[in-house]
């Protein structure tokens, strides 16, 4: 493992049983606002390959890919899932951004998650549920240089400590294997900034 990944990464891939993934993935699939918004990309407007939602505190107010994300309220069953990961990976969150990748051909590109409001004193925790799929990373400073990739298995987590969103980017990439649904929780911790 690249040495990068060994300083900023950790990972347990059994955080839990299958058969609970399974239903917390169905429950989070029927029960959520999912939304697909549009992006700005070379003056194009497109639909991001993938289904969202934003979770959170009523004051963890997000700006990504030029959208701004207003929290819905926590969930029992997210605040449930929240507090058992914190307690894992030793950190506190206040918000999770949800993605659900509904087949192969939906995906993430290459990105850190390193925006201002985020507080960079805090690590980002990377819950899976459903159908596994290959999580690459590469360096920020030379991006043609790959640090690895790693399977994110159903009830696996990932938590990438503070620093690790200035040192790295990652993606999900698209693939045409035959894959079914899966739902990736990113905890996060967003400070407070104000919006003009």
């Amino acid at each position: 493992m690249h040495a990068l990944l060994e300083q900023y990464l950790r990972y347990w891939p059994g955080f839990v049983a299958a058969s609970v993934a399974q239903q917390w993935q169905q429950a989070l699939q029927q029960t959520l606002a999912w939304q697909q918004p549009s992006i700005q990309l070379y003056g194009r407007t497109v639909a991001v390959p993938r289904l969202t939602a934003w979770v959170g505190d009523a004051d963890a107010v997000y700006q990504y890919s030029g959208i701004l994300h207003q929290p819905t309220p926590w969930t029992p069953l997210l605040l449930e899932i929240k507090k058992q990961v914190e307690m894992q990976v030793g950190d506190q969150f206040n918000s999770v951004l949800l993605n659900l990748y509904r087949h192969g051909a939906d995906s993430n590109g290459w990105h850190a998650d390193d925006e201002p409001e985020l507080n960079s004193q805090h690590g980002i925790a990377s819950l899976s549920l459903g159908a596994e799929r290959r999580f690459r990373l590469r360096s920020k400073d030379q991006p043609r240089e790959s640090l690895g990739h790693m399977d994110l298995a159903s009830g696996s987590l990932l938590y990438m400590r503070p620093g690790a969103q200035q040192v790295m980017q990652h993606c999900l990439a698209k693939t045409r294997r035959e894959v079914g649904p899966r739902i990736n929780l990113t905890f996060r911790q967003v400070g407070e900034v104000k919006f003009c």
